[in-house]
């Protein structure tokens, strides 16, 4: 599973990225993964103090590719 989220600068708005985090969940648990990656936003969100998240959701690997 993997958390895909979109960041912006801070300081330019309009300076946005999307980032693929590795979520070690069951594929079959995306309800799971909602619920529980809270904790690896914020310690992402600590890491890239300078990014807001602005969306994010839950994919599975084998769909990676195809969400974005």
């Amino acid at each position: 599973m993997f958390i895909v989220l979109y960041a912006c600068l801070i300081s330019a708005p309009a300076t946005c990225r999307e980032e693929h985090i590795n979520f070690s969940m069951e594929v079959s648990a995306p309800m799971a993964c909602m619920t529980t990656s809270q904790t690896t936003l914020a310690q992402w969100s600590q890491e890239h103090p300078q990014w807001r998240i602005g969306r994010w959701k839950c994919v599975p690997a084998e769909r990676l590719s195809h969400d974005i």
